[in-house]
Formats: structure tokens, C-alpha cells, sequence
């Protein structure tokens, strides 16, 4: 069965052979990715700073994280809905103009509401603008060999956006204002909607459909109280009624949400997508790997000020490893996949991360950057990189072209909403084994150190257990091909369809 991906999607004007404009396009979408998610990183390290200077409670400072993840990985699926029938191009542009206002709101802001409500906005934003970026990259890109290089450029700003977001963050903390890792947004985004307005194709889903309402705020409001109950059991404990009623309620909001999606007429997620053994090891894959990643981000910056009292700036460029790991990864990984398929990458890539995590894990009071954060920085980066691109490639392959906005919408609304639950679940689990091991050891010094330094191994250790589970889902559900269809298309010379598995 050939893909209908790779047939010229409705366009707004005839569309002969490949477009001229997509590696101007492609320039652009990338700029776009990079902002989407290098913004859900970029105000980690200006956190402590926004706190003072706003005086928002230790107990709410997460929501400057947490407010902007909510709100884009809930409407990501409502938000690929929406750019598929009112059309990619209109709905990119859009939704950079509205991502660079609701910056400015944040960048001005002048208390923890307007600061919070400012990223809720951003998150909203992106939820349009990510899952239009992907449908116009799958669409302009029907060539295989293309493709694969054009999803390596993504994978690699997907996976590598993050920790970029914590150097910049770091940079713009140091010399100028936290403000600014929010202000910086907002040329970027106006420059990057002009430019689409120009070389973007329009491209629309063939037929106009309802929206489902009912699916979004039940998924929305699901994974609200799943992550707001994760961050109530760090404070009242994980038997408490709050905690457990939070998690009654996120269990009954999401199989509300299940229920509504097998019997609405124009569901928000058709289970069709999901349902696909190969995509759907791919969005598991995709939710592990950002719930262990974002608390790493998190554990490490905490190691790095904490522990080993690294400055804003110094902090950010520790990170710059990371950053340079997933892009040379990205760029291995689409000459790999043709040869290799995806199977085989991303399991190699995961297993390879949890190597990694291993080596974090070993941490102690006398670890030095060089000789044990350095190295396990490099092996985790390098197997993200492989990871991402096979992940992003198997998760579109084979999707009809009414469902590429939902589905472009799934690979970021997995991961964001990994990272949130993430950011939450394993801080407390950091939390909880810090307090554990001063009360059995004391209150001194030396003692807190280690018990913080025991918090993030304990983190760390957590966050490769998730991903050794994400290796294993992709290896079982994603079926293995001894020689994809780029590969055939590349030895053959010709413009062959990808084939849907």
C-alpha cells in the first residue's frame, strides 16, 4: 500500500513536480521547531531569577515550566486539526505572530499571573504552529532521499532544541535579563512569519470536518490533574487524598477522552493513527523518552548550581555538549535510516541513551566534569540524535493526508506531554529520595550535599529505566524491515513511493 503522504497534497495553486520552495521552507520550518521547543528550556536556568524578581512561591514556580508544556502538549491535537482544514500555511503564520505576542506578555510581565498566563498563551501558540511545521515538511518533501534529510534537520532541532534552550538561557540570564529569554522570541517569530508568508506553500486536508471540543478539554483536563498530582505527592506525599484524587480525576478525564474518540464523528485523535503497530511504537517511544529527558535537564542543572555552584552562563555552556551530541546523531541517522530502517536505529539510539544514564547515575561528591558528566553527556546526546529522527520518520510514513496534521501533532504532543509529566514526577522522586537520605544521615553539610547528590542518581537512575522500557516498545511494536523503501528509491535511482507499513 503506497503512502498517500507521497502524492501532492491540495494546494492553493497547481504544484507541478517537486515545490522550488522547499529548502527555503524547510529553512523556516526549522527556525519555527527551534523556537517551539527550545522554549520549553530557555527559562530553566532564568527560573531563579523570574522567582526573585516577580516573588512567586517556591511552590509555583514550576508553573512558569509546566504552564507553557500544559498548554501545548494538551492542544496539540486540536491544534493539527485546525491547521489541516484551515490550511497549514495560514494557520503557521498565524500562529508565529500570536507565539511572538504572548512573549511580549511574558517578557513585561509584572506578577507570577501575567507571567503564567503569558506562557499558557505561548504553549497555545505553539500547539498550532508545531504540528503545521511537520504537515508542510511532509508535505514539500515527497522525495525519499529528501525526506530523509529534511526529517534529520527536524529530528536534530527536536532533539537538540532543549538543551540549546538551556545555553541560551544561561547567556541571556548572565549579560542581560531573564526577561529576555522570553523578548528574544519576538523578532524571531515576526521574521520567520514574514519569510513563510513568502516561500511557504499553502497546503490543506481534502475535506473540512468538526472539531471535537469534547476530546479536547477532557485530554487537556486529564493531563492537568495527572501532572499537578505529581507535583502535590512531592508535597503531600503520594498516599494523600489530594494526590490520589488528582489521579482518580486525570484516570477519568482520559478514558472520558478514549470513550469520546471511538464515537465521535470527527474525532480529535482518529485511534486509527494510534492503532498502526509501527506509529504507535513510535508516539510510545516518543512519550518515554520525553519523560526522561526533561527531568535530566532539570536533575543536571540543579547538579551543575547546586553541587558544583556553576554560574547561569557556565551552567548553559556545560550543557553545549549535548546540544553538539543530537545534531552529529541527527546527521549520522539519515544516512543510517534508509540502510538500517527505523527499527533497529531507534532501539540502538535509546539503548545507547540508557548507557548514558547509567554513567550519570555513578555521580558522587567527588565527580568531576571531565572524566564522568562530559562523556555520559556525549553518549546520551549522540543516542537521542539517532533516536529522534527515527522516531519523527516512522510516526508520519503511511499516514493519509486528512490525518498528517494529527499525526505531525502527536510526535510533539507525546513528547511535551512526556516532558511534563516528567518534569513533575521525577523532581519529586529527587525530592523525596534527598529527604530520605539527610533523615537517615543528619542535617550537616557534607551530608545534605550527598543527599542531593543521591536525589539525582536516584533521578537519573529512574530516567533510564524509562527509557530501557521505551527501547523495548520500540523494538517489539515497530516492525523490522531488512530494506526500507528510501533504500530501494536511492539504489534505484527513481522517485519511488514510501511504502506504508
Amino acid at each position: 500500500m503506497t503512502s498517500t503522504l507521497d502524492r501532492p497534497d491540495q494546494t492553493t495553486g497547481p504544484q507541478p513536480g517537486l515545490d522550488p520552495k522547499r529548502f527555503r521552507a524547510l529553512a523556516i520550518i526549522a527556525v519555527a521547531q527551534l523556537m517551539v521547543v527550545l522554549d520549553a528550556s530557555v527559562v530553566i536556568i532564568a527560573l531563579p531569577s523570574a522567582q526573585r524578581a516577580l516573588h512567586i512561591s517556591t511552590a509555583n514556580r514550576q508553573w512558569m515550566l509546566t504552564a507553557y508544556t500544559l498548554s501545548f502538549a494538551g492542544l496539540l491535537l486540536l491544534g493539527g486539526r485546525i491547521a489541516d482544514y484551515f490550511g497549514r500555511k495560514r494557520m503557521f503564520v498565524i500562529s508565529l505572530v500570536g507565539f511572538a505576542a504572548a512573549s511580549a506578555l511574558g517578557g513585561l510581565a509584572q506578577n507570577s499571573a501575567m507571567l503564567f498566563s503569558a506562557r499558557a498563551l505561548q504553549g497555545a501558540f505553539a500547539a498550532v504552529m508545531a504540528p503545521a511545521a511537520l504537515s508542510l515538511l511532509t508535505v514539500a518533501f515527497t522525495e525519499p532521499k529528501e525526506r530523509a534529510r529534511a526529517f534529520a534537520v527536524y529530528g536534530g532541532i527536536a532533539g537538540g532544541g532543549a538543551a540549546i534552550g538551556l545555553i541560551l538561557g544561561g547567556v541571556l540570564t548572565e549579560f542581560a535579563s531573564w526577561r529576555w529569554t522570553l523578548l528574544i522570541n519576538v523578532p524571531i517569530a515576526i521574521a520567520a512569519a514574514v519569510a513563510a508568508f513568502r516561500y511557504v506553500s499553502e497546503s490543506r486536508a481534502s475535506a473540512n470536518h468538526g472539531y471535537d471540543l469534547p476530546g479536547a478539554a477532557t485530554v487537556t483536563g486529564g493531563l492537568l490533574a495527572l501532572v499537578y498530582g505529581f507535583t502535590k505527592a512531592g508535597t503531600d506525599g503520594w498516599g494523600s487524598s489530594v494526590t490520589l484524587s488528582l489521579f482518580g480525576v486525570a484516570a477519568a478525564l482520559l478514558v472520558a477522552f478514549v470513550v469520546i474518540e471511538q464515537r465521535a464523528d470527527h474525532p480529535l485523535l482518529p485511534l486509527r493513527i494510534v492503532l498502526d503497530r509501527n506509529r504507535g511504537g513510535s508516539f510510545l517511544a516518543s512519550l518515554l523518552v520525553g519523560t526522561a529527558i526533561l527531568g535530566t535537564f532539570l536533575s543536571l542543572t540543579y547538579y551543575f548550581q547546586g553541587v558544583l555552584h556553576y554560574s547561569a552562563l557556565k551552567t548553559g555552556f556545560a550543557f553545549l555538549p549535548f546540544s553538539i551530541g543530537i545534531i552529529t546523531g541527527a546527521s549520522a541517522a539519515s544516512r543510517l535510516l534508509p540502510r538500517f530502517g527505523p527499527r533497529a536505529l531507534l532501539t540502538g539510539g535509546l539503548l545507547m541513551a540508557v548507557g548514558g544514564l547509567a554513567l550519570f547515575s555513578t555521580l558522587d561528591v567527588h565527580s568531576a566534569y571531565v572524566s564522568v558528566v562530559l562523556p555520559a553527556e556525549v553518549i546520551v546526546s549522540l543516542g537521542m540524535g539517532l533516536s529522534f529522527v527515527a522516531m519523527s520518520s516512522t510516526a508520519l510514513i503511511g499516514v493519509s493526508e486528512q490525518d498528517a496534521g494529527v499525526a505531525s501533532a502527536l510526535v510533539n504532543a507525546t513528547q511535551q506531554t512526556g516532558g511534563t509529566m516528567g518534569a513533575a514526577l521525577i523532581n519529586t522522586i529527587a525530592t523525596s529520595a534527598t529527604v530520605s537520605y539527610v533523615a537517615a544521615h543528619g542535617t550537616s553539610l557534607e551530608a545534605r550535599t550527598a543527599g542531593a547528590i543521591h536525589g539525582y542518581t536516584t533521578a537519573f537512575t529512574f530516567s533510564a529505566i524509562v527509557l530501557a522500557l521505551a527501547a523495548t516498545a520500540a523494538f517489539t511494536l515497530i516492525r523490522r524491515r531488512a530494506r526500507t523503501a528510501e533504500a530501494m528509491a536511492e539504489a534505484d535511482g527513481e522517485r519511488l513511493a514510501l511504502a506504508a507499513v
